[in-house]
């Protein structure tokens, strides 16, 4: 899996889970995606900020900081899709 697309999964769920705390199966794809982040990438340190019109990854690679920015419109489609559907909200 691409660099790129590890970090886009992962941030998809991680917002998912931070909307729905209560979601098990969010927090294990969140905590599955981030171990392919740290260990077929070699990624540390991963965390994101949002703004109105996108989110911001940030992490460690090679000892660098570096960034990756995803349209929030995008990043946020999965959360509103799961919330949508009524058996995932009983």
């Amino acid at each position: 899996m691409k660099l790129e697309d590890a970090v886009n999964n992962w941030l998809q769920i991680a917002v998912v889970y931070e909307a729905r705390p209560q979601d098990l199966a969010a927090k294990e794809t969140k905590d599955f995606f981030a171990l392919i982040l740290e260990e077929d990438h070699g990624l540390k340190n991963v965390r994101y900020e949002r703004d109105p019109f996108e989110y911001t990854v940030f992490f460690e690679k090679d000892g660098k900081e570096q960034q990756l920015k995803f349209q929030r419109v995008l990043i946020e489609k999965l959360l509103e899709d799961i919330e949508s559907e009524p058996k995932y909200n009983q």
